[in-house]
């Protein structure tokens, strides 16, 4: 089968990659659209040592696995779990010290013709969400986790720094709290998307130190954490939310005097994320940029680490 290829910080797009053989509890996949995100950006510039096909964010169709779920469109959760571990065993299988996760720690991933994933991974796509919309899913899971670790309430003065891929999703699902919420970016056309959902946007520049109670970290950049700990009141949290492939600096003084609450957050719970797309709450077509065949997959990450760009899927069965 065909597929993009990662090794040694290298991406190539090859013909020759044996298609997959599910192991017992596990179903094969056949991919549909995927979506290039900055963890996959990310990992080519060494934030990861992987080595294999990449891709995390997929639709594809059940070929080989239960009845009830073949010949239907599938999402999957990217972290394929023991069960036994101490972190399985208390609810926190997304930490499993055994895991593997989907094209990124040894698994093949999204961006090749066949995947597999454990069969309780798979959730079912709804009738009415269309396939380009529904790769979006592991990505707003990935934003609704922050309410999972943060109680937020309409009181609540929020931040979202950044407004790019992640950033406009963490904010949609933000909203839907009734906080008050500001996200800010450096791209007005990105920004409009947001004010067109009735979210306040502004600059960089509009952020009023010392005023939020939540800030969360969407750019991955040095610049972008700066402002989002500057916003902060004493005794607040910073939710960080992108993966950096270089070092962050910080000032562990400040966090130490004013108290600061400092959360890492990654994958999140598919069901509310699924539900939010069949619902019409989180409106992910404008940040769709463009889509490439899977042949023409060198192309689109090309175009995916251009400047302003937002969403580049992939169509893998063309």
């Amino acid at each position: 089968m065909k597929g993009l290829w990662l090794e040694n910080n290298q991406l190539q797009l090859r013909t020759d990659i044996a298609i997959p053989e599910p192991p017992p509890g596990e179903a094969l996949v056949r991919v549909l659209r995927a979506g290039i995100c900055n963890t996959d950006l990310e990992l080519l510039r060494g934030y990861y040592p992987y080595t294999g096909i990449l891709g995390h964010e997929f639709v594809g169709v059940v070929e080989q696995g239960p009845e009830h779920l073949v010949n239907k469109r599938v999402v999957g959760e990217i972290n394929a779990v023991c069960g036994h571990c101490r972190f399985c065993c208390s609810g926190q299988s997304t930490h499993c010290e055994n895991r593997t996760v989907l094209g990124i720690v040894n698994r093949n991933g999204a961006f090749g013709e066949y995947l597999c994933l454990p069969i309780e991974n798979l959730h079912p796509v709804p009738d009415n969400v269309p396939t380009e919309v529904a790769t979006f899913t592991e990505p707003i899971a990935a934003a609704l986790e922050i309410q999972q670790q943060v109680p937020l309430h309409p009181n609540n003065r929020v931040l979202v720094v950044g407004d790019g891929k992640l950033g406009q999703l963490v904010a949609q699902t933000l909203a839907l709290t009734g906080c008050e919420l500001l996200a800010v970016g450096r791209h007005q056309d990105k920004l409009a998307n947001l004010e067109a959902r009735g979210i306040k946007t502004g600059l960089a520049n509009a952020v009023k130190d010392g005023y939020f109670d939540i800030s969360v970290e969407c750019t991955g950049n040095p610049e972008g954490f700066a402002i989002a700990r500057r916003a902060l009141r004493p005794r607040g949290t910073l939710v960080l939310k992108s993966t950096y492939s270089g070092k962050l600096s910080l000032d562990a003084s400040s966090l130490v005097v004013d108290e600061i609450t400092l959360i890492g957050s990654r994958c999140g719970p598919f069901a509310p994320a699924l539900q939010l797309l069949a619902t019409g709450q989180v409106n992910v077509q404008p940040l769709i940029h463009a889509t490439y065949p899977l042949i023409e997959g060198l192309a689109a990450f090309e175009h995916a680490q251009s400047r302003g760009v937002l969403k580049i899927l992939l169509d893998i069965s063309h």
